[in-house]
């Protein structure tokens, strides 16, 4: 077998056999690096061990969702009469589409909507994170974990450590 069909091959049984957290597949977690879970394409996503443990990227999005977007967005991304389910949203966007819209932040105003989200480009206690909330927030809409803080979670990696330093300045 040529071995572009046998990793197509590979794959293909690999994703048949991982758990389904989701009903989109394009938030399997395919690899990782330093503790950090990716799609087959790239994007970060969540990893929710068999016992219930997540990964502390997610963990950490929890926190940071829970300090800066809950406010407007309701607690676990469950939305609020002010602002939409984030949880939902997440699931119908991808991934550079969140960031461009937690960036830019939208301002669709007209007879009909009044949407308007401010721009956390310049805020780094969200761009810092970013990644971290849209892991989350795609664990909440895909249903990989409840309502609520993770009980378990796994340890914070040295290179989560780094990079938090780097970007907070520190």
């Amino acid at each position: 077998m040529p071995p572009t069909k046998l990793a197509a091959t590979a794959l293909a049984v690999l994703l048949a056999i991982t758990p389904a957290f989701a009903s989109n597949s394009d938030t399997v977690a395919f690899s990782q690096e330093d503790g950090k879970h990716f799609t087959v394409d790239g994007t970060p996503t969540f990893y929710v061990a068999e016992d219930g443990t997540v990964d502390w990227y997610t963990f950490s999005g929890f926190r940071r969702y829970h300090s800066e977007c809950h406010v407007c967005h309701g607690p676990d991304g469950m939305g609020s009469t002010y602002a939409p389910p984030l949880k939902d949203a997440v699931m119908a966007l991808d991934y550079w589409e969140f960031i461009g819209v937690v960036a830019a932040g939208i301002q669709n105003v007209d007879a009909s909507h009044e949407n308007v989200m401010p721009s956390f480009g310049l805020n780094k206690n969200v761009m810092c994170y970013v990644d971290d909330i849209w892991i989350y927030l795609r664990a909440r809409g895909a249903g990989a974990i409840d309502r609520g803080r993770p009980a378990k979670r796994a340890d914070r990696p040295e290179s989560f450590a780094e990079h938090e330093r780097a970007c907070m300045g520190g």
